[in-house]
């Protein structure tokens, strides 16, 4: 090992102290050292406080977040009760519309069914008769006979079967007898 000169040759020295660095250093560096633990105790404080801040703006917005579901959810039952009854209202209207139409559609074919009843009922009443009396009876109450076959005299034409009637004996009804 080398010994490093400590001063200039020469004469010896007046006693001194060795200096100490690591004493040096520590007294250099205390001061500033200690500012940066009171920063660091401080950004810890920031820190924690911070995180209480998110966590109570979380419990904040979690809070507003249901608040508005509840809401909406609310509103949406408003809005399909709202939209049904509309519906429910269109579906009325529209049945009342159906209903006054059959009312005049009715009206109309009851109008028509009287208008036609007095000859229909007439007519039933000549063909009962005619039953009754039997073919080739003429009706008193008619003044004209009735109309004659041409390919068999003998047989009446009825204006309302002019196809000829079923075999005798047998109602109007009744296919062929």
């Amino acid at each position: 090992m080398r010994f490093r000169p400590a001063g200039p040759p020469g004469q010896a020295a007046p006693g001194r102290v060795p200096a100490d660095r690591s004493a040096e250093l520590a007294a250099e560096l205390q001061p500033p050292l200690s500012l940066l633990e009171q920063t660091e105790a401080e950004t810890s404080s920031i820190r924690e406080q911070a995180t209480a801040d998110a966590a109570s703006r979380l419990r904040e917005a979690e809070q507003q977040a249901g608040q508005i579901v509840a809401e909406a959810r609310a509103h949406a039952l408003q809005a399909r009760a709202e939209a049904t009854d509309l519906v429910v209202r269109a579906a009325q209207a529209e049945a009342a519309q159906l209903l006054a139409a059959a009312e005049r559609a009715a009206t109309v074919e009851r109008h028509r069914a009287e208008a036609q009843m007095p000859a229909l009922v007439e007519l039933v009443l000549e063909m009962v008769m005619e039953d009754i009396r039997g073919p080739g009876i003429a009706d008193p109450q008619r003044d004209d006979p009735p109309p004659v076959d041409p390919a068999n005299s003998a047989n009446p034409i009825d204006p309302a079967n002019p196809v000829g009637r079923p075999p005798e004996g047998s109602p109007p009804w009744a296919p062929d007898g």
